[in-house]
């Protein structure tokens, strides 16, 4: 089953992440993106990044859009990704970063058909 580790905990206390829990972060597009999307990064991003990721992923690159996607993103789809542990957002600075090894989302994308993930 795969873990995530707690940041407020010693490296080696893990928590498992339920299938079902991997399933509902999963269950939206947005979602699978931003997971896609920071897979391929080293280091954490600035949510603006994303958002024009997205933004373009879904072929609205218009400013307007951006605005939409970066408040769906701040209010809906990157607390239900830090609430199941997969990513950790400082919605203060808006940074966003994946918490969990990329081997742990990857096979989710896959079958997502994120390829390049």
């Amino acid at each position: 089953m795969p873990t995530t580790r707690d940041t407020n905990q010693p490296k080696d206390d893990r928590r498992e992440i339920t299938p079902t829990q991997l399933f509902t972060a999963f269950s939206h597009e947005r979602r699978q993106q931003t997971l896609a999307y920071l897979a391929q990064k080293p280091a954490a991003i600035a949510l603006g990044d994303l958002a024009e990721y997205i933004a373009i992923k879904e072929e609205q690159p218009s400013y307007e859009w951006y605005e939409r996607v970066l408040t769906d993103l701040a209010h809906c789809h990157l607390p239900h990704l830090q609430e199941a542990e997969l990513i950790s957002y400082d919605a203060e600075s808006e940074i966003v970063e994946l918490a969990v090894k990329r081997s742990v989302v990857a096979p989710y994308l896959e079958l997502a058909g994120y390829t390049d993930a």
